[in-house]
C-alpha cells in the first residue's frame, strides 16, 4: 500500500481507532499493576510494559488467525486471567530495599506483558483486518498507538490512588473477560452449544453468565485471601 496515498492514512488512522477502543481493558490492567510501586517506578512500568504490550502484538498479530484456532488455547489464557485478577487483589508485602523495588518493578511489567498477551488473542483479529495484510501499516499503527495507552493508564493510576474501590472493579473486569474467553475456545464450542440449547439460552447470554461468574470468583478469591493473610 502506497504510504502517500488516502488508502493507507485511513487504514493509518482505523489501527489507531479500533487499537485505542480495544485497549481500555488493557490499561486497567497496567494501572492496576503499576499501583503498589514507588512513584520514581510507575513510570518506568507503564513505559516499559506498554511498549512491550504493543510488540507483543504485533507479533501476536502476524498470526492471529493461525493461534485462534489452537485448541485449549483460550482455555489457558482465561485460567491465566483469572489468576492475574487475582493476585493484584493480594495485600503487599511489608518488605523494604532496593532488592524489593527492583522485583516489584519486574513483576508488575511481567504481570503486564502476560495480561496483555491473554487478552489481544481476540483483539489483534480486528487490528489485523484494519492493517489489510500490510505489514508496515501495522507496525506502524501500534507504534503511534503506545503514547495513547501510555497516557490512559497513567490517568487511570490517578484515579485509582483517589478511589481504591476501583481496583477490585479491575480485578473483576479481568475476571469477566476470563470467562467470556472459556467460552469461546474452539475445543468447547461443541460443549458449549450443547449446554445452550439445554439451557434454552443463546450463547452470548451464556458468555455474560460465565463471565459475571469469573468475575465473581475472582473477587471472592481475593477477598478470602486478603482475609487470610490479615488473621
Amino acid at each position: 500500500m502506497d504510504v502517500g496515498s488516502t488508502q493507507f492514512w485511513l487504514a493509518l488512522l482505523e489501527i489507531i481507532w479500533v487499537n485505542i477502543l480495544l485497549s481500555g481493558d488493557n490499561a486497567v490492567v497496567i494501572a492496576l499493576a503499576a499501583r503498589s510501586l514507588p512513584a520514581n517506578q510507575q513510570k518506568t512500568a507503564i513505559a516499559l510494559g506498554s511498549t512491550g504490550a504493543i510488540v507483543l502484538r504485533i507479533i501476536l498479530t502476524i498470526v492471529a488467525a493461525q493461534l485462534l484456532l489452537l485448541p485449549w488455547l483460550k482455555v489457558v489464557g482465561g485460567l491465566l486471567l483469572l489468576y492475574i485478577g487475582v493476585s493484584l487483589l493480594l495485600p503487599e508485602g511489608d518488605d523494604t530495599g532496593n532488592a524489593r523495588e527492583h522485583g516489584s518493578l519486574l513483576a508488575a511489567i511481567r504481570t503486564i506483558l502476560l495480561a496483555d498477551l491473554v487478552m489481544s488473542l481476540d483483539n489483534v483479529v480486528a487490528v489485523a483486518a484494519a492493517a489489510h495484510g500490510d505489514f508496515v501499516l501495522l507496525v506502524i499503527g501500534l507504534a503511534i498507538s503506545i503514547p495513547l495507552v501510555i497516557f490512559g493508564s497513567t490517568l487511570l493510576l490517578k484515579v485509582i490512588e483517589r478511589l481504591p474501590v476501583i481496583v477490585w472493579l479491575g480485578a473483576a473486569l479481568l475476571g469477566y473477560i476470563a470467562g467470556e474467553m472459556l467460552v469461546s475456545d474452539p475445543a468447547l464450542v461443541g460443549t458449549v452449544n450443547d449446554v445452550t440449547h439445554q439451557l434454552h439460552t443463546s450463547v452470548h447470554h451464556f458468555a455474560v453468565a460465565v463471565g459475571l461468574a469469573g468475575a465473581v470468583i475472582v473477587l471472592a478469591t481475593g477477598k478470602l485471601c486478603r482475609a487470610r493473610a490479615s488473621v
